[in-house]
């Protein structure tokens, strides 16, 4: 009896073992294809956050600074002896631009430079208008009544991009810069000059990095574009074109920032994924990291012709 009931027990096959396992194998396939198809896109989303978040905060920054470009302080009367205007030199620049205490001084292409790693000599790209980074220089005045030296102050602010020196041939990228200079002339320094050792004062703080373009575009209140292609910048202050120097009304301002990891898989670069300009600018790129620019305009409040 027994040895009947044990013929009578039923078992798995070897071919349902076999069948089992590729079923648990394609489920858990699919299971991992299904996540990493996830995680994928929960990762770009993530990226062109931070990146969007890097940008914005930037942006923030020079929109203060902008709007406080050319503003003066006028004491007015006073029973302390001070003068009502500040009596602070202002250099034009005419020798060099950069040393202009004009409002606004913007340096087109600063870094002359097209980001490396990024093209293939097979893809004919034409990168001749191509052309990092663009620099600014935005002055304007305060007032400190307990500084009995110099109450008027001068402060020029200057952001500008630099390459990040842990970057690679393949894996180039910039940061963005800033600094903040004061002008000192008094007594102890009549001739005037610009030093960065001030307690308001900061020298190459580096404000976000994994930039790959930085474009300021400066408009008259005419809507015209003031860069001077001849000069490769912002029009020179001499006396030819002095005066669009104090006709400024808005900047538009790009910032270009590409993610810290790749993101898109193997295989998903030939395809140019392209970043354009305010202007002329674009550029191709074949790399895996993902690329999102914050555009913005700007309007000047303390410039006036």
């Amino acid at each position: 009896m027994k040895k009947n009931k044990l013929k009578n027990i039923s078992g798995i096959t070897l071919v349902e073992i076999l069948i089992g396992i590729a079923v648990s194998a394609l489920m858990v396939t699919a299971m991992f294809t299904t996540y990493n198809v996830v995680n994928n896109s929960y990762s770009q989303v993530t990226d062109r956050a931070k990146i969007s978040r890097s940008g914005r905060d930037v942006i923030a920054m020079l929109m203060r600074d902008i709007r406080l470009a050319g503003y003066k302080f006028y004491m007015g009367a006073n029973t302390l002896g001070i003068p009502k205007a500040d009596n602070l030199t202002y250099h034009t620049g005419e020798d060099v631009i950069e040393e202009s205490h004009d409002p606004i001084i913007i340096i087109h292409n600063e870094l002359g430079y097209s980001p490396t790693g990024t093209e293939a000599p097979d893809k004919k790209i034409d990168t001749a208008k191509d052309k990092c980074c663009d620099k600014i220089h935005i002055v304007y005045g305060d007032f400190d009544h307990t500084d009995v030296e110099q109450p008027y102050k001068r402060y020029k602010i200057t952001y500008y991009a630099k390459p990040n020196p842990k970057g690679t041939v393949t894996n180039s990228y910039y940061g963005i810069y800033r600094t903040k200079e004061s002008w000192i002339e008094n007594e102890a320094n009549p001739v005037g000059q610009w030093v960065t050792d001030c307690d308001e004062c900061y020298h190459e703080e580096l404000l976000r990095d994994h930039l790959d373009d930085m474009e300021f575009v400066a408009f008259n209140k005419h809507g015209r574009n003031l860069f001077n292609s001849e000069e490769n910048s912002f029009p020179r202050p001499d006396k030819a074109n002095r005066t669009e120097l104090y006709n400024i009304r808005i900047v538009d301002v790009r910032l270009t920032f590409r993610s810290k990891d790749e993101v898109y898989r193997p295989g998903n670069n030939t395809k140019a994924r392209w970043v354009k300009g305010l202007g002329n600018r674009a550029r191709a790129f074949f790399d895996r990291y993902l690329r999102d620019s914050v555009v913005v305009s700007i309007h000047t409040r303390n410039i006036g012709s």
